[in-house]
């Protein structure tokens, strides 16, 4: 089958259990200064929280196997790969992505990058797919930025297509921060198209273009930004894509510490299921990727990142 055929990949019958398949990296952990205000706790107890609050089950949660060198390279330039691995990375480069440099951080990276490349695998197979890290979309191909160090999704994008498991692909990018480096790597690739909802006063502040950008004024809420998104994911769908990568931030959240916009809980849940529906009811694969979030006291983050995967199992059962 042709990459170009406008044919969806995978089944378009989906049988649906109550089992899905969610890939973490939480057991792979990084060194952070005291202080540091990166939540990286929020990773180990999302996983928890779904477990004790029987969102998932334990049989439904995989440890991500880390992705390789090869595969990293399907989005980054080899340079800088290899300066990241061992160490010799630019000092500057190391203050633009807001982490200090350790061995572990790049290890981490690998196993993140690695669960979003199984989560998409997993919902070309059976409709939908989870991975409880990932969403880093300010990694640009020959640098690090705003704690992301290697691009998830440009990198699953590039290996759906590279192994033809995918023709089209969207990337429906609703953390609160804008897919700088996302779009810069795949901005001329015209089998991927991208929505790209943020605050329009946030960081970054050079934005990269993609395929479409909805700017948000610092305070928008439920009503508007649930207006916003339902117009122009009909775009997304009318792209007709084999598969959406989701990343489904919740740095939104009116609670959130570096979000400036002011959705309920209720609200992302109601994103959630907007953007989980039409893929369901249009047989399109969904990959869901956590993005970001960072409220003060973290709980609300925890509880945001829980309603979606309750939103997920609500619709695909």
């Amino acid at each position: 089958m042709s990459c170009s055929q406008n044919t969806h990949f995978g089944s378009s019958d989906y049988i649906f259990t109550r089992r899905l398949k969610v890939f973490y990296s939480d057991k792979y952990s990084f060194p952070l200064p005291d202080n540091h205000r990166f939540p990286l706790e929020k990773y180990k107890l999302v996983r928890e929280k779904l477990v004790n609050e029987n969102i998932l089950s334990e049989d439904e949660l995989l440890e991500a196997k880390p992705a390789d060198r090869e595969q990293i390279l399907l989005a980054h330039k080899p340079e800088y790969f290899d300066s990241f691995e061992n160490g010799t990375i630019d000092k500057n480069e190391i203050r633009m992505l807001g982490f200090p440099w350790s061995y572990e951080l790049h290890l981490r990276s690998l196993a993140s990058v690695g669960g979003a490349i199984e989560s998409a695998k997993e919902a070309l197979k059976n409709g939908i797919g989870g991975n409880l890290a990932g969403g880093t979309h300010h990694a640009f191909a020959d640098h690090s930025e705003g704690y992301c160090v290697y691009n998830d999704f440009a990198i699953v994008s590039n290996y759906l297509r590279n192994k033809n498991l995918a023709g089209r692909i969207a990337i429906v990018d609703l953390d609160v921060h804008q897919g700088n480096g996302t779009s810069s790597i795949l901005s001329d690739n015209k089998n991927v198209f991208i929505l790209d909802m943020f605050g329009k006063n946030n960081y970054p502040f050079r934005k990269i273009p993609s395929t479409i950008d909805v700017g948000l004024e610092d305070g928008a809420g439920d009503e508007e930004y649930l207006y916003l998104l339902k117009n122009n994911l009909q775009q997304v769908l009318n792209f007709d894509p084999d598969i959406v990568l989701y990343q489904a931030g919740v740095d939104t959240l009116k609670e959130d510490s570096l979000g400036r916009i002011s959705l309920t809980k209720e609200g992302l849940m109601e994103r959630d299921r907007i953007v989980i529906t039409e893929c369901r009811n249009r047989n399109i694969s969904i990959s869901l990727g956590l993005g970001g979030g960072y409220s003060k006291p973290i709980s609300h983050t925890i509880d945001a990142y829980c309603g979606t995967y309750k939103v997920a199992k609500e619709i695909f059962v």
